[in-house]
């Protein structure tokens, strides 16, 4: 069966059937407030340098504040999760609300149990249609125990991994 592809609802439903990891993408901005947002188009780029991508619509709140940020933090998101992940996703709502988040190192809002946390500077920026590409040099890796949640048809699901679940 084949859609028209200029229709927006086909597309939509094409890419939630894509399973993709979660992040929560986190930075200061130059007023020192914290600023994040959710995304599941991420992607690793190079490995040398130590490359990867984020896509941030160009709409969202965060958006100037990640547009002039020098630094973000990555975290790739575990199924406990789940309620962080869907606040971070919603326009004006209160995203570090809870004790969710500590400092960094790097003094960046930071999600200690994730399963995975890079530490990115930036790299380059890229028009992408109704999003900006963030591409970060990864200049830290933090690695956790936890496994990742997965999207999938507008549902999240435990990843299986072998000898971590």
């Amino acid at each position: 069966m084949t859609a028209d592809l200029t229709a927006s609802p086909a597309f939509r439903e094409a890419m939630a059937r894509f399973p993709s990891g979660v992040t929560i993408v986190t930075t200061v901005d130059e007023e020192g407030r914290q600023r994040g947002f959710t995304a599941s188009s991420f992607c690793s780029v190079s490995m040398d340098p130590q490359l990867v991508l984020v896509c941030l619509a160009t709409g969202a709140e965060c958006h100037d504040g990640f547009e002039r940020a020098d630094t973000w933090l990555i975290h790739i998101a575990g199924m406990e999760h789940e309620a962080i992940v869907r606040r971070f996703a919603i326009r004006g709502a209160d995203k570090f609300a809870g004790n969710d988040f500590t400092p960094h190192a790097s003094g960046l809002p930071h999600l200690a149990d994730a399963p995975v946390v890079l530490e990115c500077r930036a790299h380059a920026r890229y028009p992408g249609g109704d999003h900006t590409i963030l591409v970060g040099e990864v200049v830290s890796v933090g690695l956790g125990d936890r496994a990742p949640v997965v999207y999938y048809d507008r549902t999240f699901t435990p990843a299986r991994v072998a000898g971590r679940n």
